[in-house]
């Protein structure tokens, strides 16, 4: 998707997307605005939300779908991320993993 047909300045964008290309393989990095910059902890695990992994185009839940259901591969983290996720079928609810209270999951889509 060209970031230039993506309208990224409305104020209802609470999603962040970055899409990877290499090949005939996408991968789609997208969390919940909100979460950018924080650090997840659980027990042994700390989980860095960075921009320079997530932060591409700013957009909505619709954003989202188009992106992933362009993707091969997919990193998600949030609960609207994962929420979609799930509702296009490609994400499993036992394959969620909350790092405390926050979902994280992910797709490979074998070709």
């Amino acid at each position: 998707m060209n970031r230039d047909e993506e309208n990224t300045d409305s104020p209802m964008n609470d999603i962040c997307i970055k899409t990877y290309t290499q090949g005939h393989h996408t991968l789609v990095a997208a969390c919940d605005c909100e979460l950018l910059g924080e650090t997840l902890e659980d027990g042994d695990i700390s989980f860095e939300v960075t921009a320079a992994f997530y932060d591409g185009v700013r957009g909505d839940l619709a954003l989202l779908e188009r992106h992933l259901q362009a993707a091969t591969t997919a990193n998600l983290v949030g609960e609207r991320c994962v929420d979609c996720g799930k509702r296009l079928g490609l994400i499993d609810r036992e394959n969620v993993l909350n790092i405390g209270s926050v979902p994280h999951a992910q797709f490979v889509l074998m070709l």
